[in-house]
């Protein structure tokens, strides 16, 4: 994980980064509609867990995060991958959507396994 090529660190990086975006455009709109926010609260609380791990793994920053927040994050970080599995299989080869898909499914690997290296 520490040695990946410079751009898979980069697409990684700015993977998780657009991911923690999109979720806290729809944690927002969702506090807006009363809806349930659990979930959606739980999923960026990982993504930025994990974000922080890649971040010092590469980059060298410090992660704020201890051992049951990383587990956490693990777990969910992990159950994100199936769906994105899914979206992968039903893009179309070549897409823009599907490089964007495999970024993230790749990006979610990789702080999966430097969350596992922590632990």
């Amino acid at each position: 994980m520490a040695n990946a090529a410079d751009h898979v660190q980069l697409e990684s990086l700015e993977a998780l980064r657009s991911a923690v975006r999109k979720s806290e455009a729809a944690l927002e709109g969702m506090s807006r509609k009363g809806a349930s926010l659990t979930l959606i609260e739980k999923r960026l609380r990982g993504l930025r867990i994990g974000l922080a791990v890649l971040e010092e793994t590469w980059n060298g920053t410090v992660c704020p995060y201890g051992q049951e927040e990383m587990k956490e994050a693990r777990e969910m970080l992990k159950s994100l991958l199936p769906s994105v599995e899914s979206s992968l299989a039903k893009s179309k080869a070549g897409s823009p959507q599907r490089t964007l898909i495999e970024r993230r499914m790749t990006a979610l690997k990789l702080a999966v396994d430097g969350i596992d290296q922590r632990l």
